[in-house]
């Protein structure tokens, strides 16, 4: 029996660990800048003042990053995975839309304790009151745009629209996290913090969603009805269209202040 080859490249084994140990670091040191009131703070308050600027353009982008306006993307995106996967017939086809539907609900499990851990004000504009770092909007943005381009990936062909939806997630991303600033709802430490967690909870994403690939591609072979036939699927997109080949069915916010979080 054949197997297709691992699509991993030769610097996957050192790049996986290096997509996590930098932010996770950067996390860290951030974190104990906060707690300890540390010179990185004054930085932090400088950048601020020279990027603060509240108008409704940037409230606009901070409320791109509301749970009730982000998560419905990944909710759609959740079904289409699963809809596509169970289609082509995909081995484990409920795997990418679980995880990635498991790591959204886990997000406050890792920004809430932080935001009570360390107990940082707001900005001047900010009324009394702790818990802005780090960021939960912008968690809520990265996992939510991030999670719905790892799922939507494996089902597009074109490089060009593969691109244009990477891009649209950093835009989204990035406008989230502008505004948040602009506007004076968090500080730019905040921003990056979630930056940092987000790196390392859509890499962890991103290993389940590939291995999960690799598991379906290596599978048994399928039947051979004749010398054009595949002898076997490597990736979600070429199942479906084996399958499509092979039958003659065809596939046919509010805005507003967004607190401290």
């Amino acid at each position: 029996m054949s197997t297709s080859p691992d699509p991993r490249p030769k610097y996957g084994l050192l790049a996986l660990p290096t997509l996590l140990a930098i932010p996770a670091l950067l996390l860290a040191l951030i974190t104990w800048q906060v707690v300890t009131h540390g010179p990185l703070l004054r930085l932090d308050a400088r950048m601020s003042r020279d990027l603060l600027h509240p108008d409704r353009f940037s409230a606009g982008l901070s409320d791109l990053g509301n749970v009730q306006v982000a998560v419905p993307v990944l909710v759609l995106a959740l079904a289409y995975s699963a809809w596509r996967g169970r289609a082509a017939g995909t081995d484990r086809w409920w795997l990418p839309p679980a995880a990635a539907a498991v790591l959204m609900a886990l997000v406050p499990a890792f920004v809430v304790p932080l935001k009570d851990w360390t107990a940082r004000s707001g900005t001047p504009l900010m009324p009394p009151g702790v818990g802005y770092f780090p960021s939960g909007h912008t968690a809520t943005a990265m996992i939510a745009y991030g999670g719905a381009t790892l799922l939507l990936l494996p089902w597009l062909r074109s490089p060009t629209a593969r691109r244009a939806l990477v891009g649209g997630c950093v835009a989204l991303v990035l406008g989230v996290s502008y505004g948040l600033v602009r506007r004076g709802w968090h500080w730019p430490l905040d921003v990056v913090a979630s930056w940092c967690l987000g790196t390392v909870l859509l890499t962890t994403l991103s290993l389940v969603l590939s291995r999960s690939t690799r598991r379906s591609s290596s599978g048994t072979p399928s039947s051979s009805s004749g010398p054009s036939s595949p002898t076997m699927s490597s990736g979600p997109e070429e199942r479906a269209t084996s399958r499509g080949s092979g039958t003659s069915r065809s596939s046919s916010s509010s805005s507003g202040s967004p607190g401290s979080w």
